[in-house]
């Protein structure tokens, strides 16, 4: 027993969003003693909190606060990674403005773009090249990916966008034995309705946890199946 312990592989994990919500709750499904957790945030109070969480059942926790609207952000969170390879990339942060279209500023469909689309292309094309065999990329995308709602539209675009690219990526990476897997959450019960007016079904929603098991579940396969597109809904309908 003892010697499996030494010999066992250390893997890193990448998840960004990692504060709360869905990004905290894959965070510590996929927490274990050969895994480094590469957790990034915004908010260093909660990350923190995800830490104290995870820390008890991995190897080693490692915190990025970085900004994810801004490409020199991003930038940052790469170098802080280092240049040791990750074998799973989660692609969660995201942000949610919800007007009509008439009044989205620019400066809000940009932070939009940039936190939804230019992050993941830019940490997706930095760390595929040293990914190894039996590697995945996780994208968690929405119902938004395939919908459009009223008062969504920049939200949607930047899930339509994500989509676009994830599957593309995905056939650039077959040959290399790299899983591109796509979440398409209903509506899920996460801070981000704090912000948006109006009154929600909060109680009829998904959890996060559930979103988490199924990463975890498509993670498990062997590593020559690949489960790609997951969609998970509420039994009262897409909300």
């Amino acid at each position: 027993m003892f010697k499996r312990l030494r010999t066992r592989q250390m893997k890193r994990y990448l998840i960004t969003g990692a504060s709360r919500g869905i990004g905290r709750a894959i965070a510590e499904k996929l927490a274990a003693a050969d895994v480094t957790l590469l957790l990034h945030g915004r908010d260093t109070v909660a990350l923190a909190d995800t830490r104290k969480a995870v820390e008890p059942h991995c190897a080693q926790v490692i915190l990025l606060i970085h900004d994810l609207a801004e490409s020199s952000g991003v930038s940052d969170l790469i170098a802080e990674v280092g240049a040791q390879p990750i074998e799973l990339l989660v692609n969660n942060a995201g942000v949610a403005v919800v007007k009509p279209f008439g009044e989205i500023t620019q400066i809000e469909w940009e932070q939009t773009v940039g936190v939804n689309v230019t992050a993941p292309f830019m940490l997706t094309q930095h760390f595929v090249p040293k990914m190894p065999p039996g590697s995945s990329i996780v994208n968690i995308l929405s119902i938004a990916a395939r919908t459009g709602f009223a008062n969504w539209s920049a939200y949607c675009m930047s899930k339509f966008a994500l989509e676009g690219f994830s599957q593309s990526v995905r056939e650039e990476l077959r040959d290399r034995k790299i899983r591109v897997i796509n979440l398409y959450p209903a509506a899920t019960d996460t801070n981000i309705w704090d912000h948006i007016e109006g009154k929600w079904p909060r109680r009829k929603m998904i959890s996060p946890k559930d979103v988490a098991s199924a990463v975890a579940y498509a993670l498990s396969r062997p590593a020559d199946v690949a489960l790609e597109n997951i969609t998970l809904s509420n039994l009262t309908g897409n909300l």
